[in-house]
């Protein structure tokens, strides 16, 4: 595959083995469906195969290995000073259907790669430290994504427990299948976390076309989505004249304008990421010869700062009337289907990161992740940061999806690096750097 991304400028001295990294990637990633690369769906066969996989390479590198209540698996390290807490790693292995090789894979990895190269310097931690894998990071079989998080954080509810999935199987039933015990999530919330990190690649090109090495983020957007729907009536397409029709597609069709017109304006006044996407679309009886009946449109919007969102829905809601009225139909709902709110990373361990890549002589820039992650939860009870490293193409959740190995290196030899500057005697002593809070106790 063409290799774009402009390497970082250094390839001497890095703390970590930037070949045995990129090998565990590309290993992993051949633990895949043949006829559908490169595709491990949470709680198949084939996800279980990589986790067994991952498990030997965790127990290699000297972790103790478990899987939680929640079927998330951990690798463990034991520090100098168990009592002072955990610094976690984690990300996730399993993939979307005909996925990449980096998503999610990458920041479990990376964590890996570190345990390597913190026992190959004979460095051992304060912290204990652990690398995780979160489980069914991705949308599910269940309806559900961030299975593993949502628990890990008590957010996996008893309702989301009972969701069906595939031959009636429910989420519980699922869970026990990976090794873990649903009636025993009340007892899963960690309290010893004082830092939480994930390397991810970015899905998107910014840090490609601004030949930058490190995204640091910002915050993860919260997500709104709205259902639209736009009732007319369905005439004949040959014998009805255009100034009789209540044609429900263009009420439809001048939403979607206006939704993509709105959410550039938002966008424009420099308050943070935002995005706005009409991304389902359907239209009845869809015929040819029929005047449509029915517009509905799913809206999928994404803001880095609440307000922004409020905003938006709120002249979405007002516009949808009017534009009802005007083309004579009848709007049959303007509802909000689904509403999360954006998650701050913490800016402590921002600052770390960014002080670790500014060592490493590595460029940076703050930005936000349009897309939710597994930090997203974790937020809620640690501080937590994240790592974006450049995408090709700003292509991703297809399986020409491509980071460089020189950019995996950077986005793992940063961490490497803030991990030291977290867990050293003296790192409240340096300005940027937070003081680790004490865990809470048991």
């Amino acid at each position: 595959m063409e290799q774009r991304v402009p390497s970082p400028p250094f390839t001497d001295n890095l703390p970590i083995d930037a070949d045995r990294l990129w090998q565990k990637v590309m290993d992993l990633a051949e633990i895949t469906e043949p006829s559908r690369p490169y595709t491990r769906r949470s709680f198949t066969p084939m996800f279980e195969k990589g986790r067994r996989w991952i498990k030997a390479c965790f127990e290699e590198a000297g972790l103790t290995v478990g899987v939680d209540a929640a079927g998330n698996m951990i690798g463990h390290l034991s520090g100098m000073d168990p009592a002072s807490g955990t610094i976690m790693i984690g990300s996730h292995s399993d993939t979307v259907p005909n996925g990449g090789r980096f998503d999610g894979t990458a920041g479990v990895m990376t964590g890996l790669e570190i345990v390597h190269s913190l026992r190959e310097r004979g460095i051992r931690l304060r912290h204990n430290l652990e690398i995780i894998d979160f489980l069914a990071e991705e949308p599910s079989d269940f309806g559900l994504s961030c299975v593993g998080s949502r628990a890990m954080t008590g957010k996996l509810t008893p309702a989301m427990l009972g969701y069906p999935g595939p031959g009636g199987e429910r989420l519980a039933a699922a869970i026990a299948r990976m090794g873990g015990t649903p009636e025993g999530l009340g007892d899963i919330l960690r309290r010893d976390i004082v830092a939480f990190f994930e390397l991810h690649i970015e899905q998107g090109a910014v840090l490609e076309r601004s030949e930058i090495d490190i995204g640091v983020v910002s915050g993860i957007a919260g997500v709104t989505r709205m259902e639209v729907v736009f009732e007319g009536s369905a005439d004949h397409a040959g014998t009805t004249p255009m100034h009789l029709r209540r044609d429900a597609s263009i009420a439809g069709a001048q939403m979607m304008v206006f939704v993509n017109s709105l959410a550039q304006r938002i966008a424009n006044q420099g308050r943070g990421h935002f995005v706005a996407t009409s991304g389902v679309v359907e239209v009845s009886p869809n015929a040819a010869n029929v005047v449509p009946r029915t517009m509905r449109i799913i809206i999928d919007a994404r803001a880095e700062e609440r307000p922004a969102m409020d905003r938006f829905i709120v002249a979405v809601k007002r516009e949808a009337a009017v534009i009802a009225e005007n083309c004579a139909v009848r709007l049959e709902c303007c509802n909000i289907l689904s509403d999360s709110n954006p998650v701050a990373c913490d800016p402590g361990l921002r600052a770390v990161l960014r002080h670790a890549a500014r060592d490493l002589g590595l460029s940076t820039l703050d930005m936000a992740s349009g897309a939710g992650h597994d930090a997203a939860f974790m937020a809620s009870i640690a501080p937590a940061a994240m790592v974006f490293i450049p995408s090709v193409d700003g292509k991703s959740h297809r399986p020409d999806e491509w980071s460089e190995p020189s950019a995996l290196a950077a986005g793992a030899a940063t961490l490497f690096e803030a991990i030291l500057l977290c867990d050293g005697p003296d790192a409240a002593r340096h300005s940027v750097l937070p003081t680790l809070a004490k865990p809470v106790e048991q």
